[in-house]
């Protein structure tokens, strides 16, 4: 399936219907008085979030949705019948804009949420509304109101815990195979990865995390060079991006702490705050340097780069430190939602200390 992560919409709730002006005429009732009945409301249009979904490619094709219009009111007191709603499934992630103003209408974060997104016309009233003591024959009738109409944007943030970060053939992908059950493609040249890769990492019993594999960045991809900065939004919900460093390189031209400072440039340049977000130096391949050799390179990686925070040296290929890599990051990530989700209250009866002593009342 084509990954698309960018789609352009138009929405059109439904009109209500129009009231009815009407006299009842029955046989021996020689004033039946108004029976005209209310339009029923327009179908509104909703978004829901979809855990089944990973792309919007549903809407590359089809671009306009319509809601039913609602039915118009009738004699004999018969209100029209409401028209039927519209639910639009998108991915868990996807953020609903307005394309005209570019106005935030609302970003579906949870599976199952549903938002209105366009409200569907009232009806109007028929003419028994306005029956009353002094008014008793009424021709007044309105007609439905028109339902909201929307030309939306829709863009999709994956949501995942970890992002990986680094160079075309850097083996992010190798990585993300290798840890979870994700099974991206792997080949030799630049730009394997296309579209990002989803993976779900089980650490242990109901232990586990996302990780997210984006196509490699170059530098001058906050501008719009190679195929990452159509995809650095992914990452800017993650909540730890490992920066992979290909410490190899089979072109021994090639310096990888240029390419990593660029990289890091570029994050800085696409958005701040991603660049804020922790992000750990990953060294990958050092299988293919010599046992002897290692230690040096690593150290020289690390110095020169004047990188402070945590260094794995693994190798994607052999999983070698990729158990630990991914030990410490499920740690990380815990100790985040435990802080995000704040101290847990715990009730004075079941506090260390308290309890019944016998006479009825708690003991502090």
């Amino acid at each position: 399936m084509k990954f698309v992560d960018e789609a352009t919409i138009d929405v059109a709730a439904g009109d209500g219907g129009n009231g009815c002006a009407s006299f009842r005429h029955e046989k021996y009732k020689e004033f039946g008085g108004p029976d005209g009945g209310d339009g029923g409301r327009g179908g509104h249009v909703f978004m829901l979030a979809d855990p089944s979904l990973n792309t919007l490619v549903d809407f590359r094709y089809t671009r306009r949705f319509e809601a039913q219009r609602g039915e118009h009111g009738k004699g004999s007191d018969m209100f029209g019948v409401k028209g039927d709603d519209v639910v639009l499934k998108v991915p868990v992630g996807t953020i609903v804009s307005d394309a005209e103003s570019g106005q935030v209408l609302c970003e579906l974060l949870q599976a199952g949420e549903q938002v209105m997104i366009a409200k569907g016309g009232d009806g109007g009233f028929g003419n028994m509304h306005y029956k009353s003591s002094t008014n008793r024959a009424p021709r007044q009738k309105t007609p439905g109101w028109p339902g909201e109409r929307k030309a939306l944007k829709l863009e999709l943030k994956v949501l995942a815990d970890v992002g990986l970060l680094g160079m075309p053939n850097a083996g992010k992908s190798t990585l993300i195979a290798a840890i979870s059950n994700a099974r991206p493609k792997i080949a030799d040249y630049p730009f394997t990865t296309l579209h990002p890769n989803l993976g779900v990492v089980r650490v242990g019993p109901e232990k586990s995390f996302v990780v997210a594999d984006v196509p490699g960045l170059i530098e001058g991809a906050s501008e719009g060079a190679g195929l990452g900065h159509q995809f650095l939004r992914h990452l800017q919900r993650t909540r730890l991006l490992l920066h992979l460093v290909d410490a190899a390189p089979f072109d021994e031209a090639v310096d990888p702490v240029a390419q990593a400072k660029a990289i890091v440039a570029e994050l800085k340049k696409f958005d701040p705050e991603l660049h804020a977000k922790p992000r750990w130096l990953v060294l990958n391949k050092v299988d293919m340097l010599p046992p002897e050799e290692r230690g040096a390179r690593v150290k020289d990686i690390v110095k020169r780069l004047r990188y402070k925070g945590p260094v794995f040296e693994i190798s994607a290929l052999t999983r070698e430190g990729c158990e630990r890599l991914v030990q410490k990051a499920y740690e990380h990530i815990e100790a985040q939602r435990q802080q995000a989700i704040g101290p847990v209250e715990i009730d004075p009866r079941f506090a260390p200390g308290g309890g019944d002593d016998g006479s009825g009342s708690i003991t502090p």
